[in-house]
């Protein structure tokens, strides 16, 4: 066992009822990481038409509120993650947490599109900071086996829920206090944040003099940049349009690029690529990108949906996600208890099944419907499985990750959850744009045409989540050659429980 494993275990062995509350107060610190930046993907949503008519945005322009936000946090996740190995993750959580309260002053202060605008892109950098480091610290605080899973399940739940929280939250913020708020209401949290991580979080950081690779930063900070840019811009500019291939070239080459830097150049690799090797890593990564690719965008048209067809308020529509919320709090329990029973694959098999399922129920929604009829059984279904899965899939990834290298899992494993949602959003919205626009040319009424878009949206995010179980067969059933060390504990778990399997 190395000394970065040992830490953690030896601290839990030792931990009095002081520890305990310490262990506690660093829970409480990635819960907050992980609350903090999901919940700012969604509650500014909700306020979008109070922004534009506050701010005087225009059609145009507005969508830069999200994707400014969107295209610095998707293109410096993986170097967020790096940087929590290489400052420590006490550091880097407070770094995190101040530029978090500070840029969403500086955005609710706003007094113009360009501001506004400026203010979210810096709220995306605290946001790559912020979650990598929320993973980061509960690998390296809680030891694999139940300590950890049950970290996991509330840090899962917080995750899973606090998307639909947003959403409420939202539009409760919008109603009654103004879009401002929408931001201000960060800064009271980011300062309670910042006090429970000075006191709790300890300052551990990789062995040795820490060393930036700049060269492999540039280049996969250009990469991800390119692809999120190229991806966010699909709904004005066609797949085959030079506007979106030209960003997707540079994306390729500038990933090629650093994959033979790192490999061949690189003194200090700011990624070892023989960590893509690690089985358990690659599920978890190949498992968050498809179950993010069809949870964003079902997310995004249920909303449409309550809002533009039902006719909801953004207050309703955050309160029908309730249920959402309380699915994905049970399944993270469930999960919890099922994994140190069976191993982590039969629950997130069964977990990803009944995502896919209740994603895919999504798509019989009509002009017609009800919160009742189209929106809680398929919330319940795919919400309890969706919980199932974001605990399964944390534990696989870090089960056989040493703490040093903890914020690089993070990285990677939110990287992929975060292109995943992207493309499978701009898919999804090709999809549902070109169904509506072939049945509005036949003649079909546009609420109807618009919600059989919705459907095809909803089953294609269904297949996408299941294709995800498919990967998880594979990639499990596959022997790991030339593994090296110690079987794993997730790994140790899941043959004890099918003997067989692995």
């Amino acid at each position: 066992m190395t000394r970065e494993t040992a830490a953690p275990r030896k601290a839990a062995a030792r931990a009095g009822p002081g520890g305990q509350a310490r262990v506690g107060l660093v829970l409480a610190v990635a819960c907050l990481c992980q609350l903090m930046v999901v919940l700012d993907m969604t509650v500014v949503n909700v306020a979008l038409p109070s922004i534009r008519a506050g701010l005087g945005f225009s059609v145009g322009s507005l969508q830069w509120v999200v994707n400014a936000y969107t295209l610095t946090f998707g293109g410096l996740l993986l170097l967020g993650g790096r940087a929590a190995d290489l400052a420590g993750h006490r550091r880097a959580a407070l770094w995190g947490f101040a530029l978090f309260g500070a840029t969403s002053l500086l955005g609710g202060l706003a007094r113009s599109p360009a501001e506004l605008i400026a203010a979210r892109a810096a709220q995306g950098v605290a946001g790559a900071v912020l979650l990598p480091v929320s993973l980061t610290v509960i690998t390296a605080t809680f030891p694999a086996g139940p300590a950890r899973h049950r970290a996991l399940a509330i840090w899962g739940a917080t995750a899973g829920a606090g998307g639909a929280v947003g959403v409420f939250l939202g539009g409760l913020l919008t109603e009654e206090l103004g879009w401002r708020w929408v931001l201000f209401v960060n800064i009271p949290v980011a300062v309670a944040a910042m006090a429970l991580a000075w006191i709790s979080v300890p300052d551990r950081r990789a062995a040795g003099r820490p060393r930036l690779d700049v060269a492999g930063a540039a280049l996969i900070t250009l990469a991800m940049f390119s692809l999120v840019f190229a991806v966010v811009r699909t709904d004005q500019y066609a797949w085959g349009s030079p506007q979106t291939l030209l960003p997707l070239v540079v994306a390729v080459a500038a990933g090629g690029a650093f994959a033979v830097y790192e490999q061949r150049f690189a003194a200090a690799p700011l990624v070892r690529l023989g960590i893509l090797r690690d089985r358990p890593l690659l599920i978890a990564c190949t498992v968050i990108f498809c179950i993010a690719a069809g949870q964003f965008g079902a997310f995004y048209f249920a909303s449409l949906y309550l809002q533009g067809i039902l006719g909801y308020s953004p207050l309703a529509t955050g309160a029908a996600f309730i249920p959402f919320s309380l699915g994905v709090i049970a399944g993270t329990i469930a999960a919890s208890r099922l994994i140190p029973r069976l191993g982590p694959h039969l629950p997130l098999l069964g977990g990803l099944m009944l995502a896919a399922v209740g994603v895919a129920w999504f798509g019989q929604v009509s002009p017609h419907g009800t919160v009742t009829s189209a929106i809680l059984g398929p919330s319940i279904l795919a919400s309890t499985g969706l919980g199932l899965c974001f605990v399964t899939v944390a534990a696989t990834a870090t089960s056989s990750v040493i703490p040093a290298e903890a914020g690089l899992a993070s990285g990677l494993i939110n990287t992929c959850r975060q292109c995943g949602g992207s493309i499978g959003l701009a898919v999804l919205v090709t999809v549902a744009g070109s169904v509506t626009r072939n049945r509005t040319a036949a003649g079909q009424a546009l609420p109807s045409a618009i919600t059989a878009g919705y459907d095809w949206a909803f089953l294609v995010a269904g297949v996408l989540i299941a294709s995800s179980a498919a990967a998880v067969l594979v990639l499990f059933r596959k022997r790991t050659v030339g593994h090296v060390g110690p079987v794993p504990d997730m790994e140790r778990e899941s043959r004890s429980a099918t003997p067989g399997s692995g």
